[in-house]
């Protein structure tokens, strides 16, 4: 092996339950390994990063990456971690998930090299969908007892005494399937190993059980923690939601802007967790930021080096010339390069008014446009801002004789005004 997995994991903080054996396993060969990825939605969101920088590093130390896509259990629902029962999908938006969602991971593994090691992508929706219910009853269900099933936290914490909901049989029955896919891999593509997050491993253990039961042989398991917050909010959550992988739904610069805003406390943690750099670099770099944490570096890093994973650089140099504009650093040209959704990002919350573009055709002063559109309070205000020096369209300083037409349009829609460095007001023309 190129190196030890599990210690990469355990220095970073990746690492809460593991099996006993499995470090000396993943040392003395190569192994095939496991991640299941559930496809409630058609992108995956930064939840599910560590799980996919998890497969990168078991792939990056020479194992075989597996990556498990739920289009069977995508059906049911997931209990561990849940107060209450997922809405079921119908198969049409299963598809529409489970495609969009191994379009994306072909982006962090290598799944087409001639190695041993190349990564795989299954379905268990492709066994499920020919196995009979009462042989899976008679051959795998007789090998998991309820009180065994019934242990686990995922669903003791569903059937406590005042939950209102409890938890349907639909439910209940996902821990055996999992624990049959594991089963699956095992006998099939020699999987011996499953990970996943720590919210899983009663499920994943489940899989352990009912190898060793069904085959009298052994498998192994391993969980990373949950990623928290120092603040106690909800991580990779934003007040719009899902931060999200696929751009349509997160813009690579909301993306970049997530990172750049995490505290000092969580850089320091998820430095470790979200790059790739060694150990040495890593003290290096929370030295630096610990001596100016002003500066953000680790932010800046974490940022940088995560836009460009999940996206790309040139999308990174996007984020970082939207994410300058705020602060001066811009003109009407890098304005012009904006895409619509960014520009809309940037200035979200930003006092705006609708115009029709017929607007144009009484060839205004700027004094008049500005006034039209209830930028500040009176031309007066308006004629001395100018004066002063004040006032921009479009990040560029205008003078009294400036010229308002259709070229000045961001985006052939959008202009820009204002005040001072801070005071923005959107000018929409429809």
């Amino acid at each position: 092996m190129s190196k030890n997995f599990i210690n990469e994991l355990r220095w970073r903080g990746m690492l809460q339950d593991i099996v006993p054996g499995c470090e000396e396993k993943l040392l003395e060969e190569s192994v095939s390994g496991y991640i299941g990825f559930d496809p409630t939605a058609d992108s995956l969101h930064i939840g599910s990063l560590v799980q996919i920088l998890i497969l990168m590093h078991f792939q990056n130390s020479g194992h075989k990456p597996i990556v498990l896509i739920g289009g069977a259990t995508g059906m049911i629902g997931d209990p561990s971690g849940k107060s209450s029962e997922r809405n079921l999908l119908s198969k049409s938006e299963l598809e529409k998930n489970i495609k969009g969602i191994k379009s994306q991971l072909s982006k962090f593994l290598d799944f087409d090299s001639n190695e041993k090691n190349s990564a795989l992508i299954c379905d268990n929706n492709d066994w499920f969908s020919d196995i009979n219910l009462i042989d899976f009853i008679r051959d795998t269900g007789k090998h998991l007892t309820v009180n065994y099933m019934v242990a686990k936290d995922s669903v003791k914490k569903r059937l406590k005494k005042d939950s209102k909901e409890g938890m349907s049989f639909t439910e209940f029955t996902y821990q055996i399937i999992q624990a049959y896919d594991f089963y699956h891999l095992f006998k099939n593509q020699n999987c011996v190993l499953q990970m996943g997050g720590s919210d899983q491993w009663g499920n994943i253990t489940s899989g352990t059980e009912l190898i060793r039961k069904k085959t009298g042989e052994k498998a192994f398991a391993m969980t990373c923690p949950l990623i928290t917050k120092a603040d106690g909010s909800k991580f990779g959550k934003t007040e719009d939601g899902n931060v999200w992988l696929d751009p349509e739904r997160t813009s690579p610069y909301k993306f970049y802007q997530y990172w750049l805003n995490i505290s000092d406390e969580d850089a320091i943690k998820y430095i470790k967790i979200f790059t790739f750099y060694s150990k040495d670099q890593i003290e290096e770099f929370i030295l630096v930021h610990k001596k100016s944490p002003h500066l953000r570096s680790l932010q800046k890093i974490i940022s940088s080096d995560l836009t460009k994973l999940v996206h790309s650089t040139d999308d990174l140099e996007k984020a970082i010339s939207a994410s300058n504009i705020l602060f001066g650093k811009s003109t009407s040209k890098d304005l012009a390069s904006l895409d619509e959704n960014t520009f809309l990002d940037i200035f979200k919350g930003v006092p705006k008014v609708e115009l029709s573009s017929t607007i144009f055709n009484s060839k205004l002063s700027i004094i008049d446009f500005l006034h039209k559109s209830g930028f500040l309070s009176s031309k007066s205000e308006i004629n001395r801002g100018i004066k002063e020096n004040s006032i921009s369209i479009n990040k560029e300083k205008i003078n009294a004789d400036f010229s308002i037409s259709k070229s000045n349009l961001i985006c052939k829609r959008y202009i820009l005004a204002q005040r001072g460095k801070k005071n923005y007001y959107l000018i929409i023309i429809n």
